[in-house]
């Protein structure tokens, strides 16, 4: 596509209407954690039309950024830090709601109908509404698959009052397949297709504030900022195509925990200027590295984690103390 969108699909805003009750389901149980907003506007967040009433077609894109090497090479490097996969570049938010943008622009310059355009910020489920336009299918690990990108891949909503042709949706084709779910470090999936965000690495090294409970810190490993485990291991990646856009190349790489340790708050925003890293901010990015030092076996890393045992924020503290321990009893 020319703006360099990978797939599209088009579905009616209407096509989930299984989403509100397992969203209902979803915040009921408590699995969202921390994540109030999930359980805000959820009207509009379990229904794309009642979102916006005059739309009728919901035009969904792809945009993939796999990765050129296996993302889970860097977790036996114990003295570096592992980062997700789609944070190691520029922020995807930017890039791909610019191109949503220019995209939008051409379709009410060419039919004169109104347009809304949403990439992850908004109380709409992407994910559904991917597979109700044929782009793919929610896996197991509830993240979307597809025959053709695998499941590297962000997603792009644009909302329309143009009545367009309409997809066929996408079925599952995990089969009887269950590395996804067997390679998550904390159990995160109760049941395949559905996740407990609070045991998901993803959530509590981006989402969750405050310390993270004492059994799961050490199910942590090196990941300081998301976890691409469930993501790297299907099969289905093997039809992944490569990224195109070069702002998704690597630009944070696996840092030395060390090095990262040692950042104040205005080191830290600069070198994650532009990256999705930056929004956990200092303190919970200083909470994370702390447990990977924990994790690390290093007594050696005792010295990059002693300063912060007074740290004014009381998570990090508490991380520096708890990785002191754990390191004293390091062979």
């Amino acid at each position: 596509m020319a703006e360099g969108f990978s797939a599209f699909g088009i579905c009616a805003p209407d096509a989930t209407p299984h989403t509100a009750g397992r969203l209902d389901q979803f915040v009921a149980l408590g699995r969202h954690g921390q994540m109030g907003w999930m359980a805000e506007r959820m009207g509009w967040r379990g229904s794309a039309a009642a979102l916006w009433p005059e739309a009728r077609s919901v035009i969904m894109l792809a945009e993939v950024y796999t990765p050129e090497g296996n993302p889970l090479d860097v977790l036996a490097q114990t003295d570096r830090a592992a980062v997700s996969v789609y944070a190691q570049g520029r922020d995807y938010h930017d890039l791909v709601k610019k191109r949503l943008k220019r995209l939008g622009r051409w379709l009410v310059e060419a039919t004169g109908a109104e347009i809304k355009v949403f990439v992850d910020t908004a109380p709409v489920m992407e994910k559904p509404l991917a597979q109700a336009a044929g782009l793919g299918w929610q896996g197991k690990h509830t993240n979307l698959l597809s025959r053709d990108l695998g499941n590297w891949f962000f997603l792009g909503a644009l909302f329309t009052t143009l009545d367009l042709p309409k997809d066929s949706p996408e079925s599952s084709h995990c089969g009887t397949c269950t590395a996804c779910l067997d390679i998550c470090p904390t159990k995160a999936f109760p049941a395949p297709y559905q996740l407990d965000a609070r045991r998901c690495i993803s959530y509590l090294t981006i989402e969750h504030k405050g310390p993270i409970d004492a059994e799961l810190r050490p199910l942590l490993g090196n990941r300081i900022y998301g976890c691409d485990d469930c993501l790297a291991i299907c099969p289905w990646n093997k039809f992944a195509v490569a990224a195109s856009e070069i702002g998704y190349a690597p630009r944070v790489g696996a840092p030395l925990l060390a090095e990262l340790a040692a950042l104040d708050d205005a080191t830290f925003r600069a070198r994650f200027s532009g990256s999705p890293v930056k929004r956990i901010g200092r303190d919970r990015f200083l909470r994370n590295v702390l447990y990977a030092i924990g994790n690390s076996g290093n007594p050696d890393l005792r010295a990059a984690a002693a300063p912060h045992v007074a740290d004014p924020d009381p998570a990090v503290a508490d991380a520096a103390q708890w990785a002191l321990h754990r390191l004293s009893l390091a062979p």
